[in-house]
This record gives C-alpha cells, sequence and structure tokens, in this order.
C-alpha cells in the first residue's frame, strides 16, 4: 500500500485522479496532506479542516468485477471502516447518516466523497475522498453541527496512527467487498444507521414538511422512508433534509 504524503494540495481527490490519469496506481494507492485547501463534500459542498489538526485524504481502489448496480455496497464498506474505528477509540453515540456523513450524536464529524469511473457496466476505479475531524477544538460559527474526536472525548490523537487503523478496515471491508458479502454489509450498515425506525420530522426538495420513518436502502441507493400512511417513498440525495 503506498502513501503519498503532502504539506498541502487544493484536493486530495483531484490529486489522486489526476495521477490515475498520467499513471498505473497500485490498489489502495493513499494520499493525504496536513493542508487541504479546496477539499470538496457531496454535491459540490466544501469540506473546510483547520490544518495539521485532522485527517484528509483520498484512497485509490480499483475492481474487476463490481457491477454499478451494487455501488451503494462501497458506499457501506468505506462508511462502516470510518464508524469501526471511531467506535474503537470511544467516539460517543456514533451513527452513519445516509448517505455517508458519520456522526457523534447530532454533530458531524466525517465526510466521504466517492467519485468512480466506469466501464461499460461495471466500476473500475473509485477515488475515496474523506476529511475525518480528529485534534480540531474551534470551527467556524456556520459550522455550528461539526465536532471533532478530540472534542468529543478529551483526547489528543496520532494522526498516523488513526489514518493506518483507518486504511486496514477500508482494505477488509473491501475484501468483504469483493468477495460479495453484500448482506452483512447492509445489514452493518442498517444497524448503526442515523435515525432508522424512529419517528422524524423530514423536508423535501418542495421544502415540505412531513413526517416518516427511515426503513432501509433501495437497490440503487436511495433513502426509503416510510411516510404515516405506511408508504414507502425514495429519496436521492438533496432531495430530502432533517429537520
Amino acid at each position: 500500500m503506498k502513501t503519498i504524503k503532502l504539506s498541502a494540495t487544493d484536493s486530495t481527490n483531484s490529486f489522486l485522479k489526476d495521477l490515475a490519469q498520467n499513471s498505473t496506481l497500485e490498489n489502495f494507492t493513499t494520499v493525504v496532506t496536513q493542508n487541504q485547501i479546496k477539499g470538496r463534500g457531496q454535491q459540490q459542498n466544501k469540506w473546510v479542516s483547520e490544518p495539521y489538526k485532522n485527517l484528509t485524504f483520498s484512497v485509490f481502489i480499483s475492481f474487476k468485477d463490481l457491477k454499478v448496480v451494487q455501488k451503494k455496497y462501497l458506499n457501506f464498506a468505506i462508511s462502516l471502516a470510518i464508524y469501526d474505528v471511531l467506535f474503537a477509540n470511544n467516539l460517543p453515540k456514533p451513527s452513519i447518516k445516509w448517505p455517508n456523513d458519520i456522526l457523534s450524536a447530532n454533530k458531524k464529524i466525517c465526510g466521504i466523497l466517492i467519485e468512480n469511473t466506469f466501464s461499460g457496466d461495471r466500476i473500475k476505479n473509485s477515488f475515496v475522498g474523506i476529511g475525518l475531524n480528529i485534534n480540531q477544538e474551534t470551527f467556524p460559527a456556520y459550522l455550528n453541527n461539526a465536532t471533532s474526536l478530540k472534542l468529543e472525548t478529551g483526547l489528543e490523537y496520532d494522526l498516523d496512527l488513526l489514518l493506518k487503523a483507518i486504511l486496514e478496515e477500508i482494505k477488509k471491508n473491501i475484501k468483504r467487498l469483493t468477495s460479495k458479502s453484500f448482506n452483512l454489509l447492509e445489514e452493518k450498515y442498517l444497524d448503526v444507521l442515523y435515525k432508522k425506525n424512529i419517528p422524524t420530522m423530514f423536508k423535501n426538495s418542495k421544502d415540505e414538511i412531513f413526517m416518516g420513518m427511515i426503513s432501509g436502502i433501495s437497490d440503487f441507493g436511495k433513502l426509503q422512508v416510510q411516510l404515516e400512511d405506511d408508504v414507502i417513498k425514495e429519496f436521492g440525495l438533496k432531495e430530502i433534509s432533517f429537520l
């Protein structure tokens, strides 16, 4: 497993994608930076991270036989790898907020961006970007729901050791993925999914407010919500938010 350490870069995912275009990468090649200047999140969101305090890194993963229709299991595998490491480090009340934010109680500690390249109906490569708040103690006011491992536990963490632990978990879960242990990954993911089976207020893309319960994830990775009339409706990214 090759790790490339950068003092600063715009985006580790962008750096890794550029690298892949110009060279043949070893599987699980990782790019990590102490200072990510233009970090990217889901749906053109930004990921803001204080330099030298957190983990901002990207992992290259290649596949031989992972179908596009199975990509939700890739998301499960990566999310659970982060969750399991944070759980082992005593993060209080950890959960995975669909699709792949990691929370401590109601506060966000980690964001994940998975960008794939395709060949026909197969996923050829994945560029997995991870931003994990570790030792940061203050956040901008507009990030009022952000937290870090240090804020939640009161402890200082070794970034290199945590990165090593996360990469080991990612490799373990990718092995489960490639051996087609889909049911295991889904079961573990749903077991720690934020607000699953709890009556919750939501808002849809039309700003309509409604009550429902998260019941599962569809075959295409959409969030399944059971409404008050027991109808199950599916929502994609940005089509639903929590209140």
